[in-house]
């Protein structure tokens, strides 16, 4: 019997299913029987429990689970006849009248979209590179030179200076009036490295060990600290101890602290720069990649499912739970988070996926064992224990479905690229670094 389908709204349809009651009440007769052989009941032994006690105690939910079973093999049946591509789950509810003998449902539900991919080569996508240059590689050796100082108490007459570590108490008031987050004895921070606000800093440099100070401090608007900012306080700050920093020399030695295999600084400099090359090939590529997105995105005519985006809503708030719980706030499970905060986002990464997996699709860029390979080698080289890392990842199939979705991301980057209208920007390579991936 051909299955009748409506059209209510756009991607939105609605079939009606039939269930025979007869069925229905067999299924739920042989399953009371099977249960009846298990059922434990006081007063009776295993196996012996009448049927009328099977049926008074477990009756309702097992003709509650016959009809979810029934239904939804009905409702997979008539969509597979009808050749109806369901996105999401459909809402099943009883209609008021039934023939003879039967029980109706309706099912509504949304159905997967026509995608109509742009002209890809009328799209237009900035291009990003970069370069790793002497002088990245430069304040990377610093860096390292940075984490590997050490200290050394500065003489009762030296004041703090640029570089220097200081020890302090400080307390601050407002309106004379001590506020959170105001004091702290032992306090440390480097002058010079921006962990407190240059006012502050300013006042503390020039300051002797033992000596105390009272200055006024204007908090930014902008300022974290939201009861402060845009206020100015009154700090006494007492210097307790000076030190200053002594970095390592850049030589064979300091080469060798960070492994390097034959200890000379080209080595080092070498190893530097393969590294910083690696990070920026994954950054330039995670730019360029979003460029070719939003291109697509833009050039895609589609009507998105609510069904899909209500999914990924979920998804995303189950998300945001979970990190909630990792950084130990209470109750992360009861937090009031609205769906409608994660839509706009919700819809966009499902029409994206839409889009990109009809391009695949019609393109053939699904992601090849070799490119697999490659790329999971590729990762593996920035680790201790490359081939370890590679067994860590061919040995999970979750694992290998995220590397397989990456790869097939670069296919679709690579192929939109080759079309559209680039045009190519070089990015300075600390501007590159400073941007989040």
């Amino acid at each position: 019997m051909a299955v009748n389908v409506e059209t209510l709204e756009k991607l939105e349809r609605r079939i009606t299913l039939m269930l025979a009651a007869t069925e229905i009440n067999s299924e739920v007769e042989n399953r009371l029987k099977k249960l009846s052989k298990t059922v434990k009941a006081d007063g009776f032994r295993p196996g012996k429990v009448p049927m009328s006690v099977v049926a008074q105690r477990y009756g309702n939910s097992v003709q509650y689970d016959v009809m979810n079973d029934k239904l939804g093999e009905a409702f997979s049946s008539a969509a597979n006849e009808a050749q109806l591509r369901v996105a999401g789950a459909p809402r099943i509810s009883q209609k008021d009248e039934s023939p003879a003998g039967q029980m109706a449902f309706e099912a509504v539900f949304e159905v997967y979209p026509e995608i109509k991919l742009g002209d890809l080569t009328a799209a237009e996508v900035e291009r990003i590179s970069s370069e790793v240059t002497d002088e990245a590689i430069d304040k990377t050796v610093e860096i390292l030179r940075k984490q590997r100082r050490n200290f050394a108490q500065r003489a009762a007459a030296d004041v703090a200076a640029e570089g220097d570590r200081v020890t302090i108490d400080f307390e601050g008031k407002i309106d004379g009036e001590p506020f959170e987050g105001g004091k702290a004895e032992a306090f440390q921070f480097l002058i010079g490295e921006g962990q407190m606000l240059e006012a502050f800093e300013k006042a503390v440099r020039g300051m002797k060990a033992g000596e105390s100070k009272t200055f006024p401090l204007a908090f930014p608007d902008s300022y974290h600290g939201k009861d402060v900012a845009g206020k100015e306080a009154d700090f006494l700050v007492t210097v307790k101890k000076i030190e200053a920093q002594h970095l390592p020399d850049v030589n064979e030695a300091f080469a060798k602290s960070l492994g390097i295999a034959n200890a000379s600084v080209e080595a080092l400099r070498a190893d530097i720069k393969k590294n910083l090359e690696r990070e920026v090939k994954f950054r330039v590529l995670a730019r360029n990649k979003g460029a070719v997105m939003d291109a697509l995105v833009a050039s895609a005519e589609l009507d998105v499912p609510n069904s899909l985006v209500e999914n990924e809503s979920e998804r995303m708030i189950a998300n945001a739970r979970e990190d909630m719980k990792k950084r130990g706030i209470k109750d992360a499970d009861k937090a009031p988070i609205p769906a409608d905060i994660f839509k706009p986002q919700a819809e966009r990464r499902v029409r994206l996926g839409l889009v990109v997996a009809e391009l695949v699709r019609s393109n053939n860029l699904q992601a090849k064992p070799e490119q697999l390979q490659a790329h999971i080698e590729e990762m593996a080289q920035s680790y201790e224990k490359p081939a370890d890392v590679m067994r860590w990842y061919l040995g999970d199939r979750q694992r290998m479905s995220e590397v397989e979705a990456v790869v097939i991301e670069n296919n679709v980057t690579d192929f939109v690229l080759a079309q559209a209208r680039i045009s190519d920007k070089s990015l300075p390579f600390d501007e590159l670094m400073a941007t989040a991936n």
